[in-house]
């Protein structure tokens, strides 16, 4: 199809998942932007604090970014140098300069440019200190019946816009691609301090993505996807339903590390996960799909209106989170949800999530990253939502009728630490 006829957010996505400067080039064609620069000076000590500079849904809850980019790096050399710290640093700056956080539009709110910078376990490995204050363990599998390739760059580098442009045009700079963004000149770059890191499996070291009414339905031509085209138009993500509700999120303050070195920082864990939804859309009921992702109840109930924006600022799980066991025996399935209510303390999750849809590769994927203060709290919820203490019982298997876990398939993990903003730039450990 002539890229003239192609949709303006179909258009745009294909071209961040492309990357490179024709696409960047073809994307502002569409886009063309118009926005003010940015003022690091008061921008918050915590990298991960996004939340205010999100706009909100008409219930409260953050509405996230359109467009994702993670870029896995290795460190050049063996122990980092001050000079590289401060090459770093300006590269990072130069972009907190040239895009604003957020700013306001005609329709409201819109995201400029939101970025953090995270360290693996592989990179704190190079010290002979330990790293102090944060425990960061290596990825490893986290149900019995998952075997995922470990992820073991140095840094991953987060970039999200509601404009593929912004994310484009970033990350060409942060590679030494372009001398400008936004009318800003870059003051450095990180290619001669950073490379693409060697990863086990030739995995992806480039990952993009997607969240957004619309978006995924935009582009369910890939595998995985049953060919019928049934991704809802108003869904934000491919299984259909809204996601990112204010009461199953927890807050940025909860998963902030509160004290040592790298207080105000976070730990980030990102998965790739490979979807599977051929029987989700072609041979299970609407009814089976509410129960799996939220609760039996749920769907017996009729509470679930299209992709779930009915329910609010909560997916209303907490009333049955008690009944897994039950559902399980009367029912023959439990809700994903359900299961990871679980694993709340005070009632509130324990990670942020930040996850997002993807092609990449030619395959419906999804992008999990989460937040939280310790990587033992997403184990913790990862542990709640394999439902291990109900399979097999009744009709709930390890993976069937036991939430989405049939449809998900775990290839790779990775562990990192986000420092805060005044230690994002080659940290030591201590």
């Amino acid at each position: 199809m002539p890229p003239s006829r192609i949709p303006r957010r179909e258009f745009v996505k294909t071209a961040v998942a492309i990357g490179g400067t024709a696409a960047l080039s073809a994307c502002l064609g569409r886009e063309d932007p118009d926005l003010p620069r940015g003022d690091p000076s008061g921008y918050p000590r915590r990298q991960h604090a996004w939340n205010g500079a999100l706009p909100t849904d008409d219930h409260g809850n953050d509405v996230p970014p359109r467009h994702h980019v993670v870029r896995l790096l290795d460190y050049r050399g063996e122990v980092p140098t001050d000079a590289d710290r401060e090459t770093v640093e300006a590269a990072l700056r130069s972009l907190e300069r040239a895009y604003p956080r957020s700013h306001e539009t005609d329709g409201g709110r819109r995201v400029g440019l939101l970025s953090t910078v995270a360290y693996s376990p592989s990179y704190f490995e190079r010290f002979d200190a330990p790293l102090d204050g944060v425990d960061l363990p290596a990825p490893e599998p986290l149900a019995p019946f998952e075997d995922p390739t470990p992820d073991d760059p140095d840094a991953a580098v987060h970039l999200a816009s509601d404009y593929g442009s912004v994310v484009l045009a970033a990350e060409e700079a942060l590679l030494g691609e372009r001398e400008t963004v936004n009318g800003v000149e870059v003051d450095a770059d990180l290619s001669g301090v950073f490379a693409g890191a060697d990863l086990a499996g030739d995995g992806r070291t480039r990952r993009t993505g997607f969240i957004g009414a619309g978006l995924p339905a935009d582009h369910q031509d890939v595998e995985g996807v049953p060919d019928s085209e049934p991704v809802p138009e108003e869904s934000p993500l491919y299984m259909g339903f809204e996601s990112g509700f204010e009461g199953s999120q927890a807050t940025e303050d909860r998963v902030t590390v509160d004290s040592g070195p790298f207080a105000g920082g976070t730990t980030q864990h990102l998965s790739q996960i490979r979807l599977n939804l051929q029987q989700w859309y072609e041979q299970d009921s609407r009814e089976h799909r509410e129960s799996v992702m939220f609760c039996p109840v749920h769907a017996e109930e009729g509470r679930i209106e299209g992709t779930g924006e009915n329910l609010g600022a909560a997916n209303r799980v907490a009333d049955c989170a008690d009944d897994v066991a039950a559902d399980a025996a009367e029912s023959g399935k439990v809700g994903h949800a359900q299961k990871v209510a679980r694993a709340r303390e005070d009632g509130r999750p324990r990670i942020l999530r930040r996850d997002f849809d993807s092609t990449d590769d030619g395959r419906a994927t999804v992008h999990f990253l989460s937040l939280q203060s310790d990587i033992g709290e997403f184990v913790a919820t990862r542990e709640a939502m394999n439902g291990t203490d109900v399979a097999d019982s009744a009709a709930v298997g390890q993976r069937s009728n036991n939430g989405i876990l049939q449809y998900i398939s775990v290839e790779r993990r990775g562990n990192y630490l986000v420092p805060p903003r005044d230690r994002r730039a080659l940290p030591a450990p201590d």
